[in-house]
């Protein structure tokens, strides 16, 4: 018996990388897939239906049930669809798994609004579009009294915690999928539905392209665990689909080879008050007793 029989999933960007190896676990484990891909490069350039369709004939040929849908998350009403094709196709939707993107990648001095737009539009407005509706159809449910639970599961990068150079889009987009994630956890709480974010690190079409990291991204030997692979992280996203985890939400976790680790949202590090007005002496003669201002480490 899986962890998630019975339940019915979305997953976007679902024909390659990451979100294959989701959608491949999540069915494995009994959930029935909505397989939603455009079938665009690694930079979002172009479309295809290959990509969705081989990952829905995987599935199949593994005694699972899966349906392909083209729709991109960008498209307001298109993400209604995307919802629409989980109820039509299987009756009902219990997991979405924001997972669609690409990268854009440019230092900001040389970025245009071009390559801004359409990274946050994919990432972040995507990520929204999807959510909107799927909270939309588990507030009708619930409200009806049809809905045990629902969940929501994001998709964040160590590129928005630490802040990437060459990555301002993406990495702004990231983040502010971390805000939305715990907003949704707040607003869908009454209605029993869970929303929480992944901050996966894995070799995939997107990393092996990113600034300074394509070294940690080199194929091992067989036989060797390989701390990099996809697999990696799709088992935290069906345990977070899962019945087990409806105490969980609005939480930031993160799988890197073995380590599955806990990240805190943005906390109040250190406070000084003097109970009067600042003045500027002031605050640069204290200023040192919030402790280390500088530019933070990316080791993690």
């Amino acid at each position: 018996m899986g962890a998630l029989d019975g339940k019915v999933a979305v997953v976007t960007g679902a024909g390659r990388g990451l979100g294959r190896s989701h959608a491949l676990l999540m069915a494995e484990e009994g959930a029935k897939i909505v397989v939603n891909d455009l079938g665009g490069e690694w930079d979002g350039t172009g479309k295809a239906s290959g990509p969705a369709n081989d990952v829905v004939k995987e599935i199949e040929d593994a005694g699972g049930q899966a349906v392909a849908n083209f729709e991109s998350v960008t498209d307001f009403d298109g993400a209604k669809r995307i919802i629409d094709c989980a109820v039509d196709s299987f009756g009902k939707l219990d997991i979405l798994v924001n997972n669609a993107g690409f990268l854009r990648d440019k230092m900001t001095f040389n970025m245009s609004k071009e390559e801004w737009d359409t990274i946050i539009n994919v990432h972040l407005t995507g990520t929204f579009n999807c959510g909107r509706w799927a909270c939309s159809y588990f507030r009708e449910q619930g409200k009806a009294g049809k809905l045990q639970s629902g969940r929501i599961i994001n998709t964040m990068s160590h590129a928005g915690l630490l802040g990437n150079a060459g990555q301002g889009n993406y990495a702004a987009a990231k983040l502010g999928i971390g805000a939305l994630t715990i907003v949704l956890a707040r607003e869908m709480a009454k209605y029993n539905v869970t929303c929480n974010a992944i901050v996966p690190m894995a070799r995939t079409r997107m990393t092996v392209q990113t600034p300074g990291l394509s070294a940690m991204f080199v194929e091992v030997a067989e036989g060797q665990f390989d701390d990099m692979a996809p697999e990696n992280v799709s088992p935290l996203v069906a345990y977070l689909a899962s019945d087990q985890a409806q105490s969980i939400t609005g939480r930031w976790l993160s799988i890197r080879g073995g380590k599955l680790e806990s990240w805190l949202p943005p906390q109040l590090a250190k406070a000084i008050d003097i109970g009067k007005r600042w003045t500027v002496k002031e605050i640069g003669e204290r200023a040192g007793e919030l402790g280390d201002l500088s530019l933070p480490s990316m080791e993690i």
